[in-house]
């Protein structure tokens, strides 16, 4: 199935190529028509057998025909309009000697769906505004509007949650913006941490050290930073304590000044550790704090830190809280899928749980009490 974005993207003109004016809501649905200068071009456009093409078709609900160097876009105005900003951002990256890859064209095609995104964006205004990372390895850039939220607050606030499922990029995207701020000099070392809990078992005592014991609870943020950074960059900065990675366990007593701090899976923290933890932060330092409140690993009993730490916190100036919801999932197609048929399955137990329950009457002295936070914090659905 098809789907056609929620609003139309403005549109302008770039470089190398002819793009008329988006048509007015009473021109019905007119063709658009580009032509592009650079037929060498067109080959890392199209993709290979067309498959960016195909891509575009499919998500925008637009039907795209090239021939030579025209291209031309039927189909509703607003998903013509999104189609032909995303083949115009396409065309200046590759221009620009820097051809998307499938990741980078994911990301321009939802962002075009979402009307987030006219041509010029991908390839200047969203560099010169910091929402595209560049570490060593690789360049960066927001997949989902919300995605673009959070590199947005995470440039302008010094304390950031990230809260939202798995797979939405919260702390691959955190710990790029943490390089990059090392490696410009903006702090002078990164602290990764995250609670050592297990996820549904018990895996009793782990041989080794005390680095061999907890790297296990903590590879997630290992994998993230060899992303960003050649491995002998990774290990000489982990020797020099440029990068420290820590369980939440050895932070109590410390003043992290002039660092860049990412607190991973906090939903897993109690309410006194990560009370601890947000009062870490020292001068110059800014901190991430990451979580799914959907996914508490805690005894059954035990109230999630993060939750009260939303609650607690929720408008405070120099705090920005970005939900993401399952939309924002940047992982296999199949995750999200996963994700959706779950949460069916729990709203139709819940919905059973409520009817055998029955309606419940308060008697005339009982005084209602006030509702409560739902697991998953009732904002990332």
């Amino acid at each position: 199935m098809t789907r056609a974005p929620r609003r139309p993207a403005a549109g302008s003109r770039a470089k190398g190529a002819t793009v008329p004016k988006a048509p007015k809501a009473d021109a019905g649905d007119k063709p658009l028509v580009l032509h592009f200068e650079d037929n060498s071009a067109l080959a890392l456009l199209f993709g290979e057998h067309d498959r960016n093409l195909v891509r575009i078709e499919h998500d925008l609900g637009a039907d795209i025909h090239a021939r030579g160097n025209k291209v031309t876009i039927t189909g509703p105005q607003s998903a013509a309009a999104a189609a032909r900003d995303a083949l115009m951002t396409l065309y200046e990256r590759v221009k620009g000697g820097a051809p998307p890859d499938q990741g980078e064209v994911d990301a321009i095609v939802r962002l075009a769906a979402a009307g987030q995104l006219a041509p010029g964006t991908a390839g200047g205004d969203m560099e010169r505004d910091g929402r595209t990372i560049q570490t060593r390895r690789r360049r960066i850039m927001p997949r989902t509007p919300t995605q673009a939220d959070y590199i947005d607050a995470m440039n302008n606030y010094e304390l950031v949650f990230g809260l939202g499922p798995a797979g939405t990029g919260k702390t691959y995207l955190a710990v790029a913006t943490a390089v990059v701020a090392l490696q410009a000099g903006e702090v002078d070392r990164i602290i990764l941490s995250r609670p050592a809990v297990e996820a549904g078992e018990r895996l009793g005592f782990l041989p080794g050290d005390i680095r061999e014991k907890v790297d296990p609870y903590l590879r997630p943020l290992y994998d993230a930073l060899y992303d960003m950074l050649p491995g002998d960059q990774v290990v000489k900065r982990l020797a020099s304590g440029d990068i420290e990675v820590a369980p939440l366990a050895f932070m109590r007593g410390r003043t992290l000044a002039h660092s860049f701090i990412i607190l991973d899976e906090a939903q897993n923290t109690t309410s006194v550790q990560m009370k601890m933890c947000l009062t870490r932060l020292g001068e110059g330092s800014q901190m991430v704090v990451t979580g799914d409140l959907s996914q508490v690993d805690l005894p059954s009993g035990t109230r999630s830190g993060l939750d009260d730490a939303v609650e607690a916190l929720e408008g405070v100036d120099g705090v920005s809280m970005v939900r993401f919801t399952n939309q924002d999932m940047v992982r296999h197609p199949l995750v999200t899928r996963v994700v959706r048929a779950y949460e069916e399955v729990e709203r139709k137990r819940a919905g059973k749980g409520a009817a055998r329950r029955g309606p419940s009457k308060p008697g005339p002295a009982t005084r209602r009490r006030p509702a409560t936070r739902s697991g998953d914090d009732g904002n990332d659905r």
